[in-house]
């Protein structure tokens, strides 16, 4: 355990045949349950518990979350549950959207500090909330930009909430309300009832390192708004990246986070030297663990050759600079045993699979939409047959919903006649989920 209190393991087969190329690992990183801030104490310092963080609730209220009127109130109820979990310190703000956005509190565009009576207020304020107008999530992302620069909090989150469509701005807009939030803040995504479009929740999401979800019945709103809050107000460090560096000659094919969920990291590397890109990771909470499965190209040796494939070392970038957390060695080894250079690497395969599972997922889906029902059941059927294998057994009850299960072995499927939009959609937003399996399970 490094003294920042992460550990960064290495878990791969080392051994490559003669020509051998292709380096691949499982990168395990996990945060101790007592771990510190770079620099100083957790979070707490200068200004009390909550003081590094901000948070921003923006809340859709758009005419069609008065359809029915239960939806409305329930977002209500929703902002008014996470409120009541920022903690004492925390910098917040809470925002409405429409074609346009505007700060519900404070109204002047700022940000409140958390303690009982602001709380009180923003709660007040949120009662006020109606439903009128269109929807335009750029301007969203935009107007919380502008109120997360009015506050110098390192930690910075925010939680989404629409019921439709982004009908009322061009889709290059909102990729450049996207773009301008990358690496401003962090964003959950949340899509109530069934008229939405998960692609582009996802791109969201996906771009600031959050998670995206359908809330089904507005009545989960509230419990669904208090986790997600919970979860935000337990991270303590931020802006931690996956810093790899490589030979010469080296290339990188990928970089994805596979566990708890798979995202793909690859297109998000920004130089940080010689050799060496960083990507980006987000907020950690203590005694938090996450598996990236990293694949390198290397020029090969000679039989009986050692190389240092990648270096990988977890940085945190705070104003002080940047401080390396923990790093981890990846090796290749040439070999002429056989039996070594071609035994697959237990955890390597299994995320590998995982991955591919969440492709064809989302593939398969799409296929079934354009009305493609051969392509829709190969890509199905071998997701199922992939979530047997690994045991992922919530990913294979969501696949159930869609398709009628002949042999989960062989992945021998139907599709179903009548798929309700909720499954669907349920199946859409979780297929990057993933079933942790650990170096002594392996």
């Amino acid at each position: 355990m490094s003294e920042s209190g992460f550990t960064v393991d290495i878990d791969q087969n080392q051994y490559l045949p003669e020509g051998g190329r292709t380096v691949s690992a499982v990168v395990t990183v996990t945060s101790a349950d007592n771990m510190t801030l770079p620099g100083g104490p957790a979070a707490g310092v200068g200004g009390g518990p909550g003081s590094g963080s901000a948070e921003i609730i923006i809340v859709d209220c758009s005419g069609s979350m008065d359809v029915p009127q239960t939806k409305m109130a329930s977002a209500r109820a929703a902002v008014a549950a996470a409120v009541d979990v920022v903690r004492d310190g925390t910098a917040f703000a809470v925002v409405a959207g429409t074609s346009t956005s505007w700060p519900v509190y404070p109204t002047d565009g700022t940000m409140a500090i958390a303690n009982q009576s602001t709380r009180e207020a923003a709660k007040r304020a949120a009662a006020g909330l109606r439903a009128s107008g269109g929807t335009a999530i750029g301007q969203w992302l935009r107007q919380a930009c502008a109120i997360f620069e009015t506050h110098p909090a390192e930690l910075r989150h925010a939680i989404l909430l629409t019921d439709g469509k982004n009908q009322h701005e061009r889709p290059e807009q909102l990729n450049a309300a996207i773009a301008r939030c990358e690496g401003l803040f962090s964003c959950d995504c949340r899509g109530v009832g069934t008229d939405w479009e998960v692609a582009e929740l996802r791109r969201v999401s996906t771009a600031l390192l959050g998670t995206v979800d359908i809330v089904p019945d507005p009545a989960g709103l509230a419990a669904d708004f208090t986790t997600m809050m919970e979860n935000a107000m337990g991270k303590q460090v931020a802006d931690v990246a996956l810093r790899v560096w490589t030979p010469q000659h080296a290339a990188i094919q990928f970089v994805k986070q596979v566990a708890p969920e798979v995202v793909d990291l690859t297109e998000r590397r920004s130089q940080s030297g010689p050799q060496a890109g960083d990507y980006p990771t987000g907020a950690w909470a203590p005694g938090e663990s996450r598996d990236y499965h990293l694949s390198v190209a290397v020029n090969p040796a000679g039989v009986g050759q050692e190389m240092l494939a990648a270096r990988v070392s977890l940085v945190a970038s705070s104003a002080s600079g940047s401080e390396v957390l923990g790093q981890g060695l990846v090796r290749a080894v040439w070999t002429d045993d056989t039996e070594l250079s071609t035994k697959i690497n237990a955890r390597v395969a299994h995320y590998t699979g995982q991955a591919e599972m969440a492709d064809l997922i989302q593939d398969g889906l799409e296929a079934r939409k354009q009305g493609d029902e051969e392509t829709a059941t190969a890509k199905l059927g071998r997701a199922v047959a992939l979530a047997e294998e690994s045991g992922n057994d919530d990913t294979a009850r969501l696949l159930a919903k869609v398709v009628d299960v002949v042999d989960a072995a062989t992945g021998t499927v139907r599709l179903k006649k009548a798929v309700a939009d909720a499954d669907e959609m349920a199946l859409d937003t979780r297929s990057t989920k993933t079933v942790r399996v650990r170096k002594e399970q392996a």
